[in-house]
């Protein structure tokens, strides 16, 4: 990232991170589902259904196969949803619990094929829909058993039969369910890892291209006002020269704490490179912005470093812009927040300017 701010490299598209994971995640599903239909046909063709079976087995094929083709190949959703995934595992368990009753019911050599159901559960719903599902599973496990009548007690023979039978199904669910949240979490460090700055804690260009974004787009979209400010020490150069890099560290954390002490929680503050650091302050008008702006001046000017009992005092420089006055785009925004922030360390130092002062209106 250059200071002419430009935000465009590297900036991740406005599929959210979330959406892109679960397009991998359905494209699983979907392969998890032909191979259901593929088991069930192939099955149907060697296995040896009685023949009076076979034509409650074939429509369950056709209907399913409708399902999953009009479902997933015919852009029934635009995007990919959990709740999508989940109307396709309750269609899996009723194409399995149909498929069973014409097969032998628990004595079928289909039965394993509600381990696809809990798989796919555990790698797209999480634990409690897992549960959920399992517990439905076992629901079509006493039911496709049931040899006692009704009102009679079950045998404790056939009740230790049925709890044997489901109890890989459980111990699937269990460890699916562990491995994916393993998986997840490792991803979201890695993902958190990749956004953060690791000296100051806050987002780095990337984490704040793809926050940012998403923020602007709603300023965009309903015309509200949004702010930035670019922010750059003016003796960080000096601490490391004379205190060395560690202190110049410990000074760049210390302003990282100072802006981000002064912002909300809706507002967004990143690392943009060395000694400079930009906010993006969503629903914000130029005169909120150049606010903020002072209090995060203030308070840098009143949190001397201390390195060693040696005090040090700080200042910063800071260019505000905002939308729409200073363009309609982020990039254009930055770029004219960054060349305020040069302006305003050409003109002394630990002052703000506005991109365009107030009261001067929205430029041609």
């Amino acid at each position: 990232m250059g200071p002419n701010g430009n935000l465009g490299q590297g900036r991740q598209p406005l599929l959210s991170i979330e959406q892109e994971e679960l397009r991998g995640i359905s494209r699983t599903v979907a392969e998890i589902e032909w191979l259901l239909l593929i088991l069930v046909l192939l099955y149907l063709t060697f296995g040896g259904p009685p023949a009076d079976s076979e034509p409650a087995i074939s429509s369950a094929l056709f209907f399913f196969a409708a399902f999953v083709m009009s479902f997933r190949y015919t852009n029934f959703y635009r995007a990919e949803t959990r709740w999508k995934i989940g109307i396709e595992t309750v269609a899996m368990l009723a194409f399995i619990t149909w498929v069973l009753l014409f097969t032998g019911r628990i004595s079928s050599p289909l039965l394993n094929c509600y381990l696809l159901v809990v798989i796919t559960s555990a790698l797209a719903l999480g634990k409690t829909v897992t549960m959920i599902e399992t517990a439905a599973i076992a629901a079509c496990y006493v039911a496709l058993g049931g040899a006692w009548t009704q009102g009679a007690a079950p045998a404790l023979a056939q009740v230790g039969s049925l709890a044997t039978g489901f109890a890989p199904v459980v111990l699937v669910a269990y460890v699916t369910t562990m491995f994916s949240a393993d998986i997840r979490y490792g991803l979201n460090k890695a993902k958190l890892l990749s956004e953060t700055d690791e000296l100051t804690g806050l987002y780095n260009m990337r984490g704040f291209a793809i926050v940012a974004d998403r923020s602007f787009g709603q300023a965009l979209r309903y015309e509200r006002p949004a702010t930035v400010l670019m922010i750059d020490s003016d003796n960080l150069k000096t601490v490391n020269d004379t205190l060395g890099h560690e202190a110049g560290n410990e000074l760049l954390r210390q302003l990282a704490q100072c802006i981000q002490g002064e912002l909300r929680y809706t507002d967004i503050s990143a690392r943009y490179g060395g000694d400079e650091f930009i906010v993006l302050l969503p629903e914000t008008p130029l005169k909120g912005a150049l606010d903020v702006a002072e209090r995060i001046r203030r308070k840098v000017l009143e949190t001397p470093l201390v390195v060693r009992g040696t005090r040090v005092d700080s200042t910063v420089s800071v260019g505000v812009a905002g939308f729409p006055a200073d363009g309609r785009s982020l990039d254009s925004i930055v770029a004219q927040a960054d060349r305020a922030m040069y302006q305003a360390k050409q003109e002394g130092k630990n002052r703000i300017i506005a991109a365009t002062p107030p009261g001067e209106g929205v430029r041609g």
